[in-house]
This record gives C-alpha cells, sequence and structure tokens, in this order.
C-alpha cells in the first residue's frame, strides 16, 4: 500500500490518503483512517482543532514522517504523493521536564518552541502540538496565538528576532506548519492571516456518547471533548 513520491524543489505538497507508518502496523487491520495533506501557497499553516484522543496529534505526526520518507529516498504510506523538499523538519511534540537543569515541562516546551522559531527558514517542515499547555490559561493562548503569528511569516526588513513586525520591502512566507490546539480562539488568526487555514479532527455524539471518526476535514471543531474523555478514564 506504498507509493512512490514526487519529490519538487518548491511548489505544493499534496498527499491523498496518507497513513501513519507505525501506527497502522500495531492497530488491528484495516481500522486506521487514512487523511489527505495539502499545502500550497493560500494555506501554509494549518490549525487542527479537535476532541482529545481524536487524532490531531497522529495527523501531525504522519505528515512530518512522510515528508521525511520521501526525501530520504523509499515509498510512503499514501495513495499519492508529491512533497516540496523540506530543508528541516522540527517538531515539538509530548511534555516532559529537565528537573536536573532546574527546567519544568514549560520551559522545556518554550526553548525547544524558541529553537524551532529561529531556525525555520519558508523551506522547513514544523509541527507542534499543544503550545502553550503548561501555564495558565490566558498566558498559554498569548504565547500560542504569538507563535502562530511568527509562523505566518516576516519579512527581511523586520525587527531583530525575525518577528512580523516592522516595515519591509520584501514579505517572506513562514514554514509550512501543522499545529494541533485545544485554543479554539487561534482559529480566528484564518481571518487575520491568509496564510493560516483551519482543520478539524470529526467526532460524532450519540447520546452521552462520543464516537472518534479520526476524519481531518476542513473547518472548526465543535469543542474538545475533555470531560467525556474524562469520563471515559473514569
Amino acid at each position: 500500500g506504498y507509493t512512490r513520491p514526487v519529490v519538487t524543489k518548491d511548489g505544493d505538497t499534496i498527499v491523498k490518503e496518507g497513513r501513519h507508518p507505525v501506527l497502522e502496523k500495531v492497530l488491528p487491520p484495516g481500522t486506521f483512517v487514512p487523511n489527505d495533506l495539502c499545502f500550497n501557497k493560500d494555506q501554509r499553516v494549518l490549525v487542527i482543532t479537535g476532541p482529545n484522543m481524536g487524532g490531531k496529534s497522529t495527523y501531525c505526526r504522519q505528515a512530518a514522517l512522510i515528508v521525511l520518507l520521501a526525501q530520504i529516498g523509499s515509498f510512503v504510506p499514501a495513495r499519492s504523493c508529491t512533497v516540496s523538499r523540506a530543508d528541516k523538519v522540527f517538531a515539538r511534540v509530548g511534555a516532559y521536564d529537565d528537573l536536573v537543569l532546574g527546567q519544568s515541562t514549560f520551559m522545556v516546551e518554550m526553548s525547544e518552541v524558541s529553537r524551532i522559531l529561529k531556525g525555520a527558514t519558508p523551506d522547513s517542515f514544523v509541527i507542534l502540538d499543544e503550545i502553550g499547555r503548561g501555564t495558565s490559561t490566558f498566558d498559554g493562548l498569548a504565547v500560542a496565538w504569538a507563535v502562530l503569528e511568527h509562523l505566518t511569516g516576516g519579512s527581511k526588513d523586520s525587527e531583530a528576532g525575525g518577528g512580523v513586525t516592522g516595515t519591509s520591502r520584501e514579505a517572506l512566507p513562514g514554514p509550512r506548519a501543522l499545529v494541533a490546539t485545544h485554543y479554539r480562539e487561534l482559529t480566528l488568526l484564518s481571518d487575520l492571516r491568509p496564510a493560516v487555514a483551519n482543520y478539524s479532527v470529526s467526532v460524532k455524539k450519540r447520546g452521552d456518547e462520543v464516537v472518534f471518526l479520526r476524519k481531518v476535514t476542513r473547518g472548526v471543531a465543535e469543542g474538545s471533548f475533555g470531560i467525556e474523555v474524562s469520563a471515559m478514564a473514569g
């Protein structure tokens, strides 16, 4: 079920029915739900909202793995695949600390985000999973919002630090980025930044039961269903 990808110097990244190469092997046969992926000049930062356990993290990681597999010369788990080359692949996922060095989970997260923002170029591929969750809600939302604004690109004449402010003669696009988040407020950025597009993982409610459909579609999720997932955990 793997296909030979087309790798281009620049252009769109389009994956049809992409799959996670590891997860699909551990799940019962036929249960993994494939998903499409599209990056083009009109959407370079995809904000993914949806429920806990709905598949946001899987979607982000399989995209990065497909890009990596394509560039090392491998066939990829998809029906078809065209990938624009990436000079670097950055990932900020999971939550952990480094107590020996006196760093909390939030400090580790911010340090990694800092390295990504400073190192990413318009040719880079970035996945960010739940930025800003290690502090207060409004602090976390403010940090996540600023990170997203930065990812949408700046200019050659921007102020030090590569922000989106400052006078500019030539605007530079940001990297291709997938951002999974529970902050639905971040979806408002699609109205302010043309490069931002909103996607969500589908869910269906049957009474008090939540059914995860694992399908990524255009639009904003109804919610995160954290209460329902907590109940599932007992």
